[in-house]
């Protein structure tokens, strides 16, 4: 039989959906970029002349009406992935959708109860789980030849200036959902967790230290996991010197990773602990080995759409890490530790991430009150 080749569309023509447009170019044929949208109709025209587009359209609706499509790509502000997959869920379009997936659990939860009605699937852009580095770790983990997994440190530490945040949708609870720890950490701690597994409770603080925005710009957690590791989390826009880090102490060896927006495989290093050297025959690096962007996690999803499956990273999946991200801000707010499962339906928390509101108010928000 031959491979099936899926029609896509490309929804949102802004910086971030280059990454896609790549990685549908890259994948061997097996997926046909058939239309583009965007409310700008010259930028929709400039991407697809781009990227050979051959129709755009100026919003979803009109591409759920006109075009066959089976996947649709969502790279609109985030304050729009909730609404916008909710419709292609409703078509019965599977979706592929950037980070963070929506602005808050009771939005996640309101999708997955749609997929669970819809012939379509919803999956959340988290391409670092799918590097060559972090699947190595994970397979040496599982076979225990690391021993067990007993602290970690995931940084990432970035820098965002005023110009950043000029864009109107960004900065802000109602736009963005969050500051650092929603939009830009997100991809490391996915990453953490897909490594370590289920977390356990969090404590934590967020601090507005340098940016006028209404949200966080630095935020740093305390977490525990149902195997008994413990990591410390850090998510910052203030830092100069930009880095993304991910260290795992394990019982054998420490592996660390550091890099920017995305890992190779020279990216990461295996340190034995004495007495087990042996292990560092283990990791043995591959120069040719996938890099945590967008084609690894695309080819998987094209994998499981080619079986009949629900795509990588599913809603479910995908909740851990929000439900993470939600208890970040409880804790921080609150002055309280935070345990998974604890911010059910009615807590402040579930319904948007800032809760009961954020200790800090920008100048413009106190103006207009």
């Amino acid at each position: 039989m031959s491979q099936p080749r899926y029609r896509t569309a490309i929804v949102g023509t802004g910086g971030i959906a280059t990454a896609h447009a790549q990685a549908l170019a890259r994948s061997d044929g097996r997926a046909d970029l058939v239309a583009a949208v965007d409310v700008d109709p010259g930028r929709a025209r400039t991407f697809a002349a781009t990227w050979n587009v051959p129709r755009t359209y100026a919003g979803l609706t009109e591409l759920l009406r006109e075009e066959e499509v089976d996947l649709v790509h969502l790279c609109t502000p985030p304050s729009l992935h909730a609404p916008q997959a909710l419709e292609c869920l409703e078509a019965g379009v599977t979706v592929l959708m950037e980070k963070p997936p929506t602005l808050s659990l009771a939005e996640l939860d309101t999708l997955i109860e749609a997929e669970r009605r819809s012939t379509g699937h919803v999956a959340t852009v988290f391409q670092h789980r799918f590097g060559a580095g972090a699947a190595r770790l994970r397979g040496l983990l599982d076979s225990g030849e690391l021993g067990r997994p007993l602290l970690a440190t995931c940084l990432t530490q970035w820098y965002r200036d005023e110009a950043y945040f000029a864009v109107p949708w960004r900065g802000t609870w109602e736009s963005e959902g969050g500051g650092p720890t929603m939009g830009h950490g997100i991809h490391q701690f996915d990453l953490l967790f897909s490594v370590l597994g289920p977390w356990q409770e969090v404590s934590a603080m967020a601090a507005r230290q340098a940016r006028d925005t209404e949200t966080e710009d630095v935020s740093m957690a305390l977490v525990t996991f149902d195997n008994g590791a413990m990591a410390t989390v850090v998510n910052s826009v203030v830092s100069p010197r930009e880095t993304s880090v991910l260290r795992f102490d394990l019982e054998r060896a420490t592996v660390e990773v550091e890099h920017l927006y995305g890992y190779s495989d020279d990216d990461w290093t295996i340190t034995p602990a004495p007495g087990h050297e042996k292990v560092a025959e283990l990791w043995q690096p591959d120069p040719d080995a996938a890099r945590s962007n967008h084609d690894g996690q695309f080819a998987a999803v094209l994998d499981a759409l080619d079986r009949g499956e629900a795509p990588p990273v599913t809603l479910e999946e995908a909740r851990r890490t929000m439900e993470f991200v939600a208890a970040v801000y409880a804790s921080s707010f609150t002055g309280r530790r935070v345990r998974s499962g604890e911010l059910g339906p009615g807590s402040p928390f579930t319904e948007r991430m800032d809760g009961t509101g954020a200790p800090w108010k920008t100048p413009s928000s106190e103006a207009s009150q």
